[in-house]
């Protein structure tokens, strides 16, 4: 066991005050205990495939239709009170 000084911020500390006074643990095993969690799932995210959108070809507008302004689109598919 190492013993250390760690500087906490304010918010940070009544946090982890609180929880060691809702559990009735020690307030150094409920710091030990938050830092593994942290780092098990920090080590869980990096281990993580990155995630990947595959592209799908949708075709284009329809005929007489162009994606050049869209706020005519968007009128013309849903009408002129559209938000």
């Amino acid at each position: 066991m190492m013993r250390t000084t760690l500087t906490l911020d304010d918010d940070v500390a009544a946090r982890l005050q609180a929880e060691s006074r809702r559990t009735g643990r020690p307030f150094k095993v409920v710091v030990n205990e938050y830092l593994r969690a942290a780092m098990a799932q920090r080590k869980a995210a990096q281990a993580a495939p990155p995630f990947r959108v595959q592209a799908v070809d949708l075709g284009g507008p329809a005929p007489g239709r162009s994606y050049d302004d869209i706020g005519v689109l968007l009128e013309e598919t849903e009408g002129a009170g559209h938000p």
